[in-house]
């Protein structure tokens, strides 16, 4: 096999942690998408972040340096300004005689480390180390960690009286990056953002109450609360984030959206912000977009082996609808995204309509719904058609009039990706229907429908076996079967997934394609409940079969599992029903016995 530049991995294929076949995958995925070499192994789940990086220092003759305990004297650590540390992400770990030793997650990087030796005037010993494992090494060494600058900076607030009475103007609020000279509500807003992302949080939510301020994350799908600024903070936090999201600061009683653009260690970030008048003031949600987030690779999505290739071959078709469904926040925009990017070629021409687009995708007309001048998503399709297109994709069918044009350009020869809100894949054929959509048109048109949630990964630094309660077995209908090749893990809590067990999230899904059985069914307008029957006896797998498939894996908990979705016994356990695919109408299913939760 021929060596690839840096070619650590062979040493992985030695070790046995890769196969030939996964390396030649995780080759042509950074091809596609530029990153190096051991993100992707990680990213694709074909090793850890510890073995890639173990590899990769070994290949060239470094050592590697394990951070996750290891405290450096404040000597050491002073002789790199925490500037220089944050924007080159290394660390100084300690001083070899007159070398200072520091740790790169890239030390074939020989620009940075001669810039580093003109800069701290030492010569420098590079070695390897984990990207994460620097960043918190940084934050925990420099000042402490961003979370108790935050905690610093509100105990400031609480102990002295700082009067705060003129912010409602422009006066302290320039926009600028935060300094040790600016006003300590920019110092506030700004530390509270980076903290955020350094958290891996998706959402930020300021609540205003009647006696206090709740500020929360959301991290890996699941709110956790943070230190509340105090009551009176209210007016500047609120105006500072209106100027960075270009908001109007005067108007407090009507909603307002915008959006901020920051960079934190060298990332680019987009923050959509959104006020809400509430009775005790405005609530202010602010979504954080993570640019490198849109690369996600359609493996990297979580499909089972069946349902990536029914997957591939439907995004390859010419024509037709292809649905994805769920509730908000259920990874719908990242799954088409990386659809799209599978699909981004100079052969195809790709526009979307979005509300709003959250993402820029380089090679990819992109046009935003703005209903205050008129631009929904009907205006926006048939001026899309005219551009002839090869995809389209409708960020969220919401009425009549976008799903008829939506299904007429897909009976035109265009490929049509869109979202819809419903719980499972079988009930959008009836929320279409419910739309106003005719049914042989609904029938004719959609070529799959995908239902998809997001469920918790166990945390992989402290992963360990565990047997789930009776209860949990009972509730996911577990055989004994499956229990014999069954390898539960569960997370004991580490640094790592901040002491929750998790860190991570990926998709469970429920893939309905359309067949001939259905397409009549969808005609004759059947209720979903035969159309889940007949799809589960054509091979559909459903959600909460699909998670926990992943939790017999040991990838997440069934506990996880069964939050996200429940056992549904009169219309899951229907397998064994005599319905046979191919059929114009399917034989009447016996009645199932309850399993599951009584």
């Amino acid at each position: 096999m021929a060596k690839a530049r840096n070619d650590f991995s062979d040493l992985l294929v030695r070790d046995k942690v890769l196969s030939n076949d996964q390396l030649e995958e995780a080759r042509s995925m950074q091809e596609q998408s530029g990153a190096k070499l051991q993100d992707v192994l990680v990213k694709m789940g074909y090793c850890g972040i510890d073995q890639a990086m173990r590899a990769f220092a070994e290949f060239n003759k470094l050592d590697y340096v394990d951070l996750t305990d290891r405290t450096v004297p404040a000597s050491v650590v002073e002789l790199v300004p925490e500037s220089i540390a944050r924007e080159n992400i290394i660390f100084a770990v300690e001083m070899d005689g007159n070398a200072l030793k520091i740790v790169m997650s890239d030390p074939t990087n020989y620009e940075t480390i001669t810039k580093l030796q003109f800069i701290l005037n030492k010569d420098i010993i590079a070695s390897v180390a984990a990207r994460e494992q620097i960043i918190e090494a940084i934050n925990r060494h420099y000042g402490q960690t961003e979370t108790e600058s935050v905690d610093s900076m509100l105990a400031e607030f609480t102990d002295t009286a700082i009067d705060f009475t003129d912010t409602e103007g422009s006066k302290g609020f320039s926009g600028s990056e935060s300094g040790d000279n600016e006003a300590p509500i920019i110092r506030l807003v700004n530390l509270m953002i980076q903290e955020a992302v350094n958290s891996r949080a998706s959402d930020i939510h300021i609540e205003p109450f009647a006696e206090r301020i709740r500020v929360r994350y959301r991290i890996d799908g699941v709110l956790q609360e943070r230190d509340n600024p105090p009551r009176r903070l209210l007016a500047p936090l609120l105006s500072r984030l209106k100027i960075m999201a270009s908001m109007d600061i005067a108007e407090k009683r009507r909603c307002q959206d915008g959006r901020i653009k920051t960079s934190f260690a060298g990332k680019h970030y987009d923050l959509r912000v959104s006020m809400l008048p509430t009775c005790h003031g405005q609530s202010c949600v602010m979504r954080i977009l993570d640019r490198s987030n849109i690369q996600v690779s359609i493996k990297d999505l979580g499909f089972s082996e069946t349902d990536y290739a029914r997957f591939h071959n439907i995004i390859k078709r010419p024509n037709g609808i292809f649905l994805v469904t769920g509730p908000t926040g259920s990874g719908k925009t990242t799954t088409l995204y990386s659809a799209l990017n599978e699909m981004n070629r100079p052969d195809k021409k790709i526009i979307t309509a979005e509300d709003p687009v959250e993402y820029y995708l380089p090679g990819i007309n992109q046009v935003e719904v703005k209903h205050n001048i008129g631009l929904d998503f009907a205006r926006i399709i048939r001026a899309m058609l005219r551009q002839a297109p090869n995809i389209i994709l409708v960020g969220e069918i919401r009425d009549a009039e976008t799903a008829d044009i939506a299904v007429q350009a897909s009976l035109t020869g265009h490929l049509v990706f869109s979202t819809l809100h419903t719980n499972d894949a079988p009930s959008a054929i009836t929320r279409l229907v419910d739309i106003g959509v005719q049914p042989f048109l609904v029938a004719s048109s959609i070529i799959a429908i995908m239902a998809q949630r997001l469920v918790r990964i166990v945390c992989q630094k402290c992963k360990v076996p565990y047997e789930p309660p009776a209860k949990e077995l009972k509730a996911a209908n577990i055989t004994p079967e499956q229990m014999k090749t069954a390898n539960f893990m569960i997370g004991k809590g580490c640094p790592n997934c901040n002491k929750t067990g998790y860190r991570g999230r990926r998709g469970i899904f429920e893939m309905m394609r359309m067949t001939g059985p259905l397409r009549e069914m969808t005609f004759k307008r059947e209720p979903t409940q035969a159309v889940r029957r007949v799809a589960l006896a054509g091979g559909m797998t459903n959600l909460l079969a699909d998670g926990i498939g992943k939790a017999l894996k040991g990838l997440t908990t069934l506990d996880e599992v069964l939050s996200s979705c429940h056992h549904d016994p009169v219309n899951d356990a229907l397998p064994a029903a005599p319905v046979v695919p191919g059929a114009a109408k399917p034989a009447a299913a016996p009645a199932a016995k309850p399993v599951g939760i009584k």
